[in-house]
C-alpha cells in the first residue's frame, strides 16, 4: 500500500471514531500539514464518503451522521497484526482453535489477493521454539456474562466442577479474569465464607449475573491474587526454605505463581538490594525437580523441610560430583 493511500485510510479511520476533528488534530496525527488534510479530504469524498465540514471555532471534519465503513479494511500492518493476534490466541489458549481458524479464513477471504497471500506466507513461515501446552478455553458465555460482571462490579453465581469431579454451586464478587499458562481464570471474594478465590473457567458450567452491586477492596490486581493462589495452593508437599540473596535473585527461579517470599527486613544500612536471608515456601505434587532449580539459584540456601528433598539435593549433588571427576 502507497504512503498517501495509507494516510488517506488512517484519516477515515480517525474521521469514522466520531466526533469533529479540526485540521490540526487531523494533520498532527497523520504527519502531514494542513493543506495536504484538505487534499485527502477531497479524495474521500471522491471516494463517495461523506465528509462534512463543520465551520466554527471548533470546527473541522467529520462525516455524515450515520455512515459506516465497510465491513474490513485493513493496511498490511493491521491484517498482520490481526493475524498475528489469532495464532498467539489459537497457541496460548486465548481463543478456541475453531474459533481463530474460521475467524482467520474470514479475514482472508475479504482481503485483496496479493495481501492475503503475503499473510499465508507469513503464517506458513512461522514456527515457535516451544510446544503450546495444554490450554483449556472457557465458554464463551460464561467468559462474557463474567467479564461483564467484572466491569460492573456485580456479584455472579455460578456451578463449578472441581478437579475431583466434585460440583457446587457459589456466588462470587468476582474482581478479574486472568490468563496464566493456557487456562483462564476468575478471581474474587466469595461474599459466604470472606474468603478470597480463584476458580478456572472451563470448569464454570453456568454462570449468571446477580441483582446487587459490591466494592472492590484495595489491594493486589488480579493477576497477583492468581499468582499467589497457586503458591499457596493444596499440594502433596509443603516446603520451607531459607536462601540468601536478594528477592529478584530468588524470584528468577521461583517467580510468584511457585513460591512465596518472605522478606527479612533490611538492618540499618542496608538497602533493598543487600543479600540477606529471606524465608520461602512453596507446595508441590512432586519434589523431584526442585534440586535443579535449587542448584541453578547458585545462592546458598538451607532446607527446614521436607526431609525428603534432603536428600534429593544431596544425591544430585554426589551425582554431579562423579561426572565432574570422569576423565
Amino acid at each position: 500500500m502507497s504512503r498517501p493511500t495509507g494516510r488517506v485510510l488512517t484519516l477515515l479511520e480517525l474521521l469514522q471514531s466520531g466526533g469533529t476533528r479540526t485540521i490540526a488534530e487531523l494533520a498532527d496525527r497523520i504527519g502531514v500539514d494542513g493543506r495536504t488534510v484538505r487534499r485527502y479530504v477531497d479524495q474521500l469524498i471522491d471516494l463517495d464518503v461523506p465528509v462534512e465540514a463543520v465551520r466554527g471555532r471548533y470546527g473541522g471534519y467529520r462525516l455524515a451522521r450515520g455512515y459506516r465503513l465497510p465491513p474490513l479494511m485493513l493496511n498490511d500492518d493491521e491484517a498482520l497484526a490481526v493475524l498475528l493476534g489469532l495464532i498467539a490466541g489459537q497457541r496460548t489458549g486465548l481463543a478456541a482453535d475453531t474459533a481463530s481458524e474460521t475467524a482467520a479464513a474470514k479475514i482472508r477471504r475479504v482481503l485483496p489477493e496479493r495481501l492475503a497471500r503475503r499473510l499465508d506466507t507469513v503464517q506458513q513461515s512461522l514456527a515457535f521454539t516451544k510446544p503450546s501446552g495444554e490450554s483449556a478455553t472457557p465458554d464463551t458465555g460464561t467468559l462474557l456474562t463474567i467479564a461483564d460482571a467484572v466491569r460492573h462490579r456485580r456479584p455472579v453465581a455460578i456451578r463449578y466442577t472441581d478437579r475431583d469431579g466434585r460440583r457446587s454451586d457459589r456466588t462470587l464478587h468476582p474482581y478479574g479474569i486472568v490468563s496464566h499458562s493456557g487456562r483462564w481464570y476468575v478471581t474474587g471474594v466469595d461474599p459466604e465464607i470472606g474468603e478470597n478465590r480463584t476458580f478456572r473457567l472451563d470448569r464454570i458450567n453456568d454462570a449468571r449475573a446477580l441483582p446487587g452491586s459490591f466494592e472492590k477492596p484495595a489491594g493486589p490486581d488480579p493477576a497477583q491474587r492468581v499468582l499467589s493462589g497457586f503458591a499457596t495452593a493444596s499440594y502433596r508437599h509443603e516446603v520451607t526454605l531459607r536462601i540468601h540473596g536478594t528477592v529478584k535473585q530468588i524470584r528468577a527461579r521461583l517467580p510468584a505463581g511457585v513460591a512465596s517470599v518472605e522478606e527479612s527486613a533490611p538492618t540499618a544500612g542496608e538497602d533493598l538490594a543487600t543479600e540477606r536471608w529471606h524465608h520461602v515456601e512453596l507446595r508441590a505434587e512432586r519434589l523431584d525437580w526442585l534440586p535443579a532449580v535449587l542448584a541453578s539459584l547458585d545462592r546458598p540456601f538451607v532446607i527446614e523441610r521436607p526431609d525428603e528433598l534432603r536428600d534429593l539435593v544431596i544425591a544430585l549433588a554426589d551425582r554431579l560430583t562423579s561426572y565432574a571427576r570422569q576423565a
